[in-house]
């Protein structure tokens, strides 16, 4: 069967614009807008060529790299003409637009390509290229030395990634992915030598995702502009969950690296998303939501649910960019927004009750949808995450009537409608599910049980004993970071000035108490 090459097609554009903006000393943002441009209406192009041809003749479609590469291209328009206005009077902005050319480049060349080499070296460009990006402001000290802890951790990360890609290659003979899956299909026990190599994988996914607590660098890399943090968030730092989707035989057949996915996954999803709680700055409870997030990813292919974790990385991808982008607009929004009176929480059975609720609502959804489509399975552990997420809805603080209620309960409805109908347009996108471990779904099952119960009683007894021990640990990130970043300065020491020095210790404080915008 032939294969289709479409696909090649964005890589090979922003590359071609990379290089004309190295080579020409002129109309850089020109070329950069007509280079993004061309990407997304060559991916487009490419994407409905391929579903088209696919109908008439055999021929290898690589969906799921299709499906993100469609992506890249999305975003990669939206940031480029969004910067070329943003940084208009900056100086050095030639700089800026190579950088940016050369990501998107590592990062089209990472989700087209099927060989484990290539892939992990467009994963180390990327990185090399978001290091220039988050510098752009030399002079920022602060920038500096996030910048340095970022890099720390990715050389970290890619030191896994080679001493894998040389056990995978001893153990099988190839870096092709279509070569890996058809030497683990022949395998009834995975060896100790791909076991290993699957942990370091995940390890490295784990280490270039923001995971605790290793994620200080995302936390407090403010200081770039902020087309370089709509451009993190929503393509970068999830190329971890793609490449662990990309290698999804190999997790499946390596309970460590799902045990570690799981674990290091979920903790992250809940402590971040408690810390995000007591931020004030926009992009500071942006970067702890997207730490949250990758965690939650993570967590979704330790437990062998693929398309919901590719689900989860397209609709997080597309989030976060518009959430940075408009990030003003945000603020604007947030102070119109009615905050909860105190004295006006319910009980702790109300909340407990709307939880039932929502999980009678999520569940009978399914089994009707199972009903109508009996290939269609959802594990229970997602619906059950999605009854926790969604029972916010019928938590009716401001008052309670029927209409209300009614209205909370068809919201319910229809976001779990509509869940459910992304999980069937993208279970044909991923691979299969796979089984897990019982004692992992249930790690996940107290782990969102215990942040559900702690959100329901900071509301009821936000003055009580725990509230009070709680907000300071949370509000300063359970001090995980603190470690790293002494660490950071023993591995790679800078000397500051005294006024440096002063500022810098000035910033990082801000950063920490949300307070850096």
């Amino acid at each position: 069967m032939s294969q289709f090459l479409g696909i090649w097609l964005l890589p090979l554009i922003y590359a071609v614009g990379c290089a004309a903006v190295f080579i020409t000393t002129r109309q850089h943002w020109h070329i950069a807008r007509l280079t993004a441009s061309a990407a997304l209406v060559a991916t487009a192009g490419a994407a409905l060529l391929a579903l088209v041809w696919a109908q008439l003749a055999p021929l290898a479609v690589d969906v799921l790299g299709l499906t993100v590469a469609l992506l890249i291209a999305v975003l990669g328009w939206v940031i480029v003409n969004y910067s070329s206005r943003y940084l208009n009077g900056e100086p050095e902005q030639p700089r800026f637009v190579r950088a940016m050319l050369f990501t998107l480049a590592a990062v089209a060349l990472l989700v087209v390509s099927k060989n484990l080499l290539v892939i992990v070296l467009a994963w180390a460009a990327t990185s090399i290229g978001l290091h220039h990006l988050l510098t752009f402001y030399r002079e920022r000290k602060a920038a500096q030395v996030v910048a340095h802890k970022k890099f720390l951790v990715s050389r970290l990360a890619e030191v896994c990634l080679a001493v894998a890609l040389v056990l995978i290659f001893t153990a099988t003979g190839t870096l092709s992915l279509s070569g890996i899956e058809t030497h683990l299909a022949s395998l009834d026990v995975l060896p100790v030598s791909l076991h290993v190599a699957a942990l370091l994988f995940a390890l490295a996914a784990i280490l270039k995702a923001a995971q605790l607590p290793l994620h200080g660098w995302l936390i407090q890399v403010m200081e770039a502009p902020t087309p370089v943090s709509a451009l993190l968030h929503a393509g970068i730092v999830n190329m971890g969950g793609f490449v662990l989707i990309r290698l999804a035989d190999l997790v499946t057949m390596a309970p460590a690296a799902q045990a570690a996915l799981v674990i290091v996954g979920s903790l992250t999803a809940v402590l971040a998303a408690l810390v995000m709680l007591t931020r004030i700055s926009i992009k500071v409870r942006l970067a702890w939501s997207t730490c949250a997030q990758m965690g939650f990813m993570l967590m979704e292919i330790g437990l062998g649910l693929y398309e919901l974790a590719l689900l989860h990385l397209v609709a997080h991808s597309l989030y976060k960019a518009f959430a940075f982008l408009s990030a003003g607009e945000t603020v604007r929004q947030a102070r119109s927004v009615d905050f909860l009176e105190p004295g006006t929480a319910r009980t702790p059975l109300w909340y407990l009750g709307a939880l039932l609720v929502s999980a009678a609502l999520v569940v009978a959804s399914a089994a009707v949808w199972q009903w109508l489509l009996p290939a269609m399975a959802v594990p229970p552990v997602a619906l059950l995450i999605v009854a926790l997420g969604l029972a916010s809805l019928l938590w009716l603080e401001q008052g309670l009537t029927g209409g209300q209620f009614v209205r909370g309960v068809l919201r319910v409805l229809a976001l779990t409608q509509l869940y459910l109908l992304w999980h069937l347009m993208f279970a044909g996108l991923a691979p299969a599910p796979a089984s897990v471990a019982s004692p992992l779904v249930a790690w996940v099952v107290a782990c969102f049980a215990v942040l559900y119960c702690t959100q329901i009683w900071l509301r009821c007894y936000p003055q009580g004993r725990f509230a009070r021990a709680f907000f300071p640990w949370a509000y300063c990130g359970f001090y995980l970071d603190e470690t790293f970043t002494r660490l950071t300065f023993k591995i790679w020491p800078v000397t500051f000035t005294p006024l440096q020095a002063q500022t810098l210790a000035n910033r990082y404080h801000h950063a920490q108490s949300g307070e850096s915008l």
